[in-house]
């Protein structure tokens, strides 16, 4: 079966985020008060797998083998369809 899985990573409570504060302040420039702004990317990927368990340990492996550094970072995995 094909899975779609949206794969979140972003950095972990405590951890500085210099680009966030940098587009915070832009944003307060344009006149744009924001409380909190965090940083985040987002991977969609498409791949076969038996089903969805297969899928999340598949997405799961993909984050700590490569998409993720997780003494800085965590990831969040939600399977589309």
């Amino acid at each position: 079966m094909k899975f779609l899985v949206r794969i979140t990573i972003s950095l972990k409570e405590g951890v500085l985020d210099p680009e966030a504060s940098l587009i915070r302040r832009a944003l307060e420039n344009l006149g744009f008060q924001t409380e909190e702004l965090k940083t985040a990317r987002q991977f969609i990927v498409r791949f076969d797998a038996d089903d969805e368990l297969q899928a999340r340990e598949r997405a799961k492996t993909m984050c700590e083998r490569l998409l993720a550094n997780p003494v800085i970072q965590k990831y969040e995995i939600e399977v589309l369809g």
